[in-house]
């Protein structure tokens, strides 16, 4: 039973050491570039009532949620998405804000799925909201943000896919598809470029020739330019044809930045969140089949609580981020920055006020009493399993003796000596 109790459940770990303190700068890291674009920090509650995440507002299914009860018996969830808690936030607090409002998180949300076989069922997220702004700048701008964070990430080759869901929307509508599970069951066979599938319920379906065609060539339609142009050929409706010619628009400004060798194109883009209805979009990179970003725009999410207006957002999935990075030794290397000092009881006092003095310069000090029984050797070791830099000794009150962790020179140096290198 205690063997049992130190393994985490299906889809959860821990995270700590190296792991731990490189998670923590990525994060740091990609947060400052959120800040210097102006969105400011919000924090919401990682459970909610479950209203906030039904699948009524687009989210993900009930049964893909952790639920719970409080003393009332009101069903609660532990957040599958964060945006739609930040969206209950804009209508409460921000009611009256006409212009812009830009909020920044970081949190982790929770999808309670055996189908996902070896995805963590809680993962990490970073993410950036625009509200008040359905422009096709503010598209650009989010899609900006996510190039800089992705090389502010240390990534170097990677590609934002484009799609736009009322494209796919107003195929569905042309085509005459009104029940909601059909239309669930086309964008699974999409997703899954089943081919056969679609084409059984296509073809029990009255519609042109060149709509049956582009509904079975959607899984492929993915590429650069060229697949915008086919699109606009054949799609004869006006609601597709302004999704096709905002993500022309939006290219054009993407070369203003500087970032057109970044983006692709995807018209058979889907997400497993309904309440997208314009621009949606994914980075990949290499060794990694999930995406590293995800995002897209979000106009009538908000209006559900309360406050009609546009939105759009990116989330960071910062676990598929550092497996990437892993996986292309990519990742950011934690310097060696701690000192260990080491001391014999009667030199507490000494200790003491050194390491006092030390964390005032900024030097941070881990501050241990000598163990009995262990020696140089023991404390090396320990320290490069901890990834500290360095150890100082001090077994008298005349002299200290200096250890350099990584190339485990020592060197004996006197009080006013240390002092005065530091």
């Amino acid at each position: 039973m205690k063997d049992k109790l130190l393994h985490t459940p299906e889809g959860v770990r821990d995270i700590y050491n190296n792991e731990c303190a490189v998670k923590l700068l990525l994060q740091d890291n990609l947060h400052e570039v959120l800040k210097l674009h102006g969105f400011r920090d919000i924090q919401t509650p990682s459970f909610e009532f479950f209203d906030i995440f039904n699948h009524e507002r687009g989210t993900v299914s009930s049964r893909d949620m952790y639920k719970l009860f409080d003393k009332e018996g009101n069903t609660m969830v532990l957040r599958p998405d964060i945006t739609p808690s930040i969206a209950r936030c804009v209508a409460k607090y921000y009611r009256d804000i006409d212009l812009p409002i830009r909020l920044c998180y970081i949190g982790n949300t929770y999808i309670n799925s055996t189908t996902w076989q070896g995805k963590l069922n809680e993962v990490t997220q970073l993410g950036a909201e625009l509200y008040n702004d359905d422009s096709i700048d503010a598209d650009a701008e989010m899609l900006a943000i996510t190039v800089e964070c992705l090389l502010k990430s240390g990534l170097t080759n990677f590609q934002l896919e484009l799609g736009n869901a009322d494209f796919f929307k107003s195929l569905v509508k042309e085509a005459g598809f009104a029940d909601q599970e059909e239309i669930s069951k086309l964008k699974d066979l999409i997703a899954s470029k089943n081919m056969f599938g679609m084409e059984d319920i296509i073809a029990g379906r009255k519609m042109s020739d060149g709509l049956k065609e582009i509904f079975l060539k959607l899984p492929e339609l993915f590429g650069g330019m060229e697949i915008l142009e086919y699109a606009k050929g054949v799609v004869k409706n006006p609601r597709g044809a302004n999704a096709i010619e905002r993500l022309e628009k939006l290219y054009d400004i993407m070369t203003e930045y500087g970032f057109e060798k970044y983006i692709s194109f995807d018209l058979g883009m889907l997400s497993k969140f309904d309440y997208y209805t314009g621009l949606i979009f994914k980075a990949y990179t290499y060794k990694t089949g999930e995406p590293v970003v995800t995002g897209g725009r979000y106009d009538n999410l908000v209006g559900q609580f309360g406050k009609e207006c546009p939105a759009i957002g990116l989330a960071i999935e910062i676990d598929n981020l550092m497996l990437a990075l892993g996986r292309q030794d990519l990742l950011p290397k934690i310097e060696s920055s701690d000192t260990l000092i080491v001391y014999a009881p009667e030199c507490r006092k000494t200790a003491i006020k050194l390491a006092g003095y030390f964390r005032k310069e900024g030097i941070n000090v881990i501050l241990q009493l000598s163990k009995n029984g262990f020696g140089t050797d023991d404390y090396m070791a320990y320290m490069k399993k901890m990834n500290i830099g360095g150890m100082l000794f001090i077994g008298n009150e005349e002299e200290f003796i200096l250890v350099d962790a990584e190339t485990g020179s020592k060197r004996t140096v006197s009080l006013s000596e240390l002092i005065h290198n530091e």
